[in-house]
């Protein structure tokens, strides 16, 4: 029997290619490591003061909210949108696509992006995008492990190798044999 579960905290933005590779290698080895990986959607604009992100950032705040089974999926719909078919996430109907793509339904989309202006989701975007900043975030994404009662922030998506050593884990590249077998 492995270690109880660590918390792992993931805060990204979906025009962060950098974020993208985190989530991919994070949800890969969440199983592995034995970890309570938490997404934390956080707006980089922000942290930058500069995105064009902010309904679809939005929108996946409500989708933790009302539905965190889908976000992961929702999030990786996002990315392949923009990083990987050239596709626009910034207007509604782009988002609707990404989240039917990533299996919700029309009706259960559209009624989650109807409340990406609602005081609620504003505030648990902004409080989260806070958080970050707490944590010491300059950018994204950044990760957050808290281990034996102490917080270690990494910045960027090269760290994930620190993250295995911090949490006494095997490091086995971007891609682990359990996950390969099943690609």
């Amino acid at each position: 029997m492995g270690p109880l579960p660590r918390t792992v905290e993931l805060f990204y933005d979906v025009l962060s290619p950098y974020s993208w590779l985190a989530f991919e290698i994070l949800c890969r080895y969440k199983n592995i490591w034995n970890v309570n990986l938490q997404l934390c959607p956080s707006l980089i604009a922000g942290i930058l003061k500069d995105s064009g992100s902010l309904t679809a950032m939005r929108f996946l705040t409500t989708v933790k909210l009302e539905h965190p089974e889908m976000l992961e999926k929702v999030s990786r719909e996002l990315w392949m949108r923009v990083w990987s078919r050239d596709e626009d996430i910034t207007e509604p109907q782009s988002v609707l696509a990404a989240a039917e793509k990533a299996g919700m339904s029309t009706g259960q989309a559209r009624g989650l992006l109807e409340r990406v202006s609602t005081p609620e989701v504003k505030n648990q975007l902004k409080e989260t995008t806070e958080a970050a900043c707490k944590y010491g975030a300059f950018g994204l994404p950044i990760t957050v492990a808290h281990l034996d009662d102490k917080t270690h922030m990494l910045f960027g998506s090269d760290r994930m190798e620190l993250l295995a050593h911090l949490l006494g884990e095997k490091w086995m590249g971007p891609v682990p044999p359990a996950v390969n077998a099943r690609l």
